[in-house]
């Protein structure tokens, strides 16, 4: 493993010690605590599920049909914007890890938030910070803060990050509208019921969680 990836799986980690916290708030009971995680895969719990220390059912919503692989994971295919499958409080805690700016427009991540606040008691939802000085889709300093036109005639020049080279500037304008980074405002608006806690990265804000109690 290499000096990075350490770096990387310690500062998610610390991320996640805001989760074990709220999961500490909620009592035990004669069942597993039902997990809502919208967007998660199984690879993402495989060191993390130990730290909990509690039975656990953990419910993985995707836009896709997956299989898992073992117990404890369900997953199913849905819409993290629509779930009403699922009566209100379905769950014990809902969690969300880098997927609330890629669920499209305003109006998305409205109804996106409004699922995560209904489904379950306590939640915790993190994304990327807008004004962190590097976009972590594209892995270029301060690419988010330019006009649309330029960040689509870059991403049709060559390649950045996570994302490949456009060949069309209708490409590289969904690729470019399919991650919105929000600023604190914009979050908190979102959940308006929650705390909104900052992850730091060398003193600066580098993402959010929006993290609700149980009252």
């Amino acid at each position: 493993m290499t000096s990075t990836s350490i770096s990387t799986s310690s500062y998610r980690l610390k991320r996640f010690s805001h989760f074990l916290d709220l999961i500490a708030e909620i009592p035990l009971f004669d069942r597993p605590l039902r997990v809502l995680d919208l967007g998660g895969e199984e690879p993402y719990w495989s060191d993390k599920i130990a730290l909990i220390g509690r039975s656990l059912e953990i419910t993985l919503v995707n836009l896709y049909e997956s299989k898992p692989s073992k117990l404890p994971f369900i997953a199913i295919k849905g819409d993290a914007r629509s779930l009403a499958q699922f009566p209100n409080n379905s769950f014990d805690i809902v969690h969300s890890n880098s997927v609330i700016e890629h669920v499209g427009s305003w109006k998305d991540m409205k109804a996106m938030a409004s699922e995560v606040r209904r489904l379950a008691p306590a939640y915790f939802v993190q994304t990327p910070y807008f004004w962190f000085p590097v976009e972590p889709h594209f892995r270029a300093v301060g690419y988010h803060w330019l006009p649309e036109p330029v960040r689509a005639r870059r991403l049709m020049s060559r390649a950045l990050g996570f994302v490949g080279k456009a060949d069309s500037f209708d490409a590289a304008m969904e690729a470019i509208r399919a991650s919105v980074l929000l600023d604190r405002p914009m979050f908190a608006d979102l959940f308006p019921d929650s705390d909104i806690v900052f992850e730091r990265v060398f003193g600066l804000r580098k993402s959010m969680m929006a993290i609700r109690h149980i009252k």
